[in-house]
């Protein structure tokens, strides 16, 4: 089986063995499919993706879980619009169906949740009502009818979520499934009723089942040997099986970020695989290197892989893989594909802003000139706008300072856990470099070497102010103390920002064996980590590796062997042993070179605005 081939899946085939997955896009026009979205799907596509799933419509108006939440009812004309766009590439496209049950939110339909039994959400901790046989009924009904719907308006089938939010899982579950009915008694019922309606809707389309096979709950939720039990019960009434994991209990291990080596879910896809029968069964998990994906397919764990993010990173990733072109990767950060939030922003990726963005016109391309372009700075933003203007027939040189490319990366990628963010560096320099572009390293250019060139300044940022005084002791930047030993004895992290900067730092340090303290005026280390994911993972690992939390505290004093902290409510003030500060607050921009200004010399943020910037002014050159 090659990644790239087709596979026969129910009644169709589709062209290669890489699924596009369900996820949240916040790309619709209310509750309706948009035309984003249809773009957005319609690259995919276009890139080669052999199953594409749609984002997960709610079958029944019970369920409204997040604004933007697709309603099936709604969403005929727009699945229509993704049929179309999609066909001439020969994806089977099918519509993700749902129902997140008590983990949805009453605050947009102000209407109580729904649930197998009455039991509290562990996140919202909001409390559902039980389900009476009559809405059972009519949430049968809605999947059949929405499945109805989908094939209707041209697609090839549907995908039935019964995964991380969905009430289907919740009703498979001892941990939130107490009936004392026959729904209780046989936890597997409701699935197989709507598996069955969904089957007459549908007749010979393709139906996919997505199951939760592990809760991470072994008291009493979903087990592996459980899920087998599972399995064996539906297989026959499925086309496709996706195997996930995760729960209510723990979000973040569906899709979780950097710190969790991809491939994760291997070992629990090929042991259902064992018991799935002829069904093909899809392996998800954080899978972004093809390379990885056909080492799966050859080794007997899946028959597809799902490769969502790497095809958010990448949609060509597929016709890429077929013609040996190095791939953009997926750094799996969560920084901007996780829009489950109360942000409500559009998805897109820190590598490829493009992505969310499809119906957005791209940036002109660049007309001849006869001044060459100089880009100063080889960190992402430089590398980008001399990726883009030599793909578009400009001359480009780029110097930097350092004797290696990728700038604030550099440091980022040193933090604990955040490796793999130089993966992109190190694709964006094979690029630059295939294309031709003069990369001069060990350069410091200077206003002389500007003349006669249209000058690109990606220079990136210098520290920024630190908000207290210092008596004594030693303060270092977070850019020395990533590339550098600090001082013997106790080290305080000072976090005024909460970003993964702080975190990281505090855990590379107390790696190297130095006493580490992590200074906060929030009510948890790293508040910012809740937007991808890593916020509870983050605070656990501090604490193994004996990082003390000082939360809520502001740090006022440095003294030589000691700083003096501020309670945040109180105001009372308290002495913690410390030889050196590391400072990982903001930064503001290096505007020492003139010329056009890109990424951090802008206003110090991250990789993706760095990408954004870069590509835009590299379009914008004349």
């Amino acid at each position: 089986m090659k990644l790239t081939e087709p596979v026969v899946i129910g009644r169709t085939s589709a062209p290669s063995r890489v699924l596009f997955g369900p996820h949240e896009t916040n790309l619709g026009r209310g509750r309706d499919i948009s035309d984003r979205h249809v773009a957005y799907y319609a690259a995919r596509a276009a890139g080669g993706a052999g199953v594409l799933v749609t984002e997960i419509a709610s079958v029944h108006d019970s369920d409204w879980p997040y604004e933007r939440a697709p309603l099936a009812s709604r969403c005929g004309p727009g699945w229509t619009e993704v049929a179309e766009a999609c066909r001439p590439h020969g994806t089977v496209v099918l519509a993700g169906l749902g129902h997140a049950g008590s983990q949805g939110s009453s605050a947009f339909s102000q209407r109580v949740l729904w649930a197998p039994s009455r039991v509290a959400d562990v996140a919202s901790r909001e409390m559902p009502a039980e389900l009476e046989q009559a809405e059972i009924a009519e949430l049968v009904a809605g999947f059949a009818s929405a499945a109805g719907e989908a094939v209707r308006s041209g697609l090839h089938g549907v995908e039935v979520n019964a995964g991380q939010h969905s009430l289907l899982r919740q009703f498979l579950s001892g941990l939130t499934n107490h009936r004392g009915d026959d729904h209780g008694t046989d936890r597997t019922r409701l699935v197989r009723e709507v598996l069955a309606a969904v089957r007459e809707s549908i007749g010979d389309g393709v139906l996919s089942l997505r199951l939760s096979c592990d809760e991470l709950a072994p008291w009493a939720g979903i087990t592996p040997d459980a899920a087998a039990g599972i399995v064996e019960a539906v297989r026959d009434e499925v086309d496709l099986l996706v195997v996930v994991r995760g729960s209510a209990m723990g979000t973040s291990a569906t899709r979780p970020d950097l710190h969790t080596e991809p491939g994760f879910n291997v070992e629990l896809c090929r042991a259902i695989r064992e018991v799935a029968g002829s069904t093909p069964v899809v392996l998800q998990g954080s899978v972004v290197d093809p390379g990885q994906a056909q080492w799966a397919l050859d080794d007997g764990v899946a028959d597809l892989v799902e490769m969502t993010r790497a095809q958010i990173a990448d949609p060509d990733l597929v016709t890429k893989t077929r013609s040996g072109t190095p791939v953009r990767p997926c750094v799996l950060c969560n920084q901007k594909c996780a829009v489950r939030d109360n942000r409500n922003p559009l998805v897109s990726c820190v590598v490829n802003p493009s992505a969310g963005h499809e119906t957005e016109e791209d940036p002109a391309p660049a007309r001849s000139a006869r001044e060459p372009v100089l880009v100063v700075g080889a960190g992402p933003a430089g590398l980008e706008a001399a990726r883009v203007l030599a793909s578009r027939g400009r001359a480009v040189e780029v110097v930097e300072r350092c004797e290696q490319v990728g700038g604030a990366v550099r440091h980022a990628a040193a933090l604990a856990g955040r490796g793999r963010l130089w993966n992109f560096v190190e694709w964006l320099e094979q690029e630059v470099r295939r294309l031709g572009v003069d990369v001069r390293l060990g350069t410091e250019a200077g206003p002389e070497d500007l003349a006669g060139h249209e000058v690109v300044v990606a220079t990136g940022s210098v520290p920024g102010p630190w908000g207290f005084k210092v008596e004594g002791g030693v303060v270092l930047d977070v850019v020395e103390a990533v590339s550098r030993e600090v001082p013997g004895g106790p080290v305080v992290v000072h976090d005024p920002v909460g970003d993964h900067v702080g975190v990281g730092v505090a855990e590379l340090l107390a790696s190297r064996g130095v006493e580490t303290a992590i200074v906060t005026q929030d009510q948890v280390v790293g508040t910012q980590l809740a937007l991808t994911g890593d916020l509870a993972d983050a605070n656990a690992r501090l604490q193994r590796a004996g990082v003390a939390l000082e939360k809520r505290s502001l740090l006022r004093e440095v003294h030589a062997d000691h700083v003096v902290l501020e309670d945040v409510h109180t105001a009372e003030t308290r002495h913690r042993p410390g030889a050196a500060v590391v400072h990982c607050g903001h930064r503001l921009p290096d505007q020492s070179l003139e010329g056009t200004p890109i990424g951090d010399c802008v206003a110090p943020r991250t990789i993706h605005e760095a990408v954004l910037e870069g590509r835009r002014v590299a379009g914008g050159l004349r």
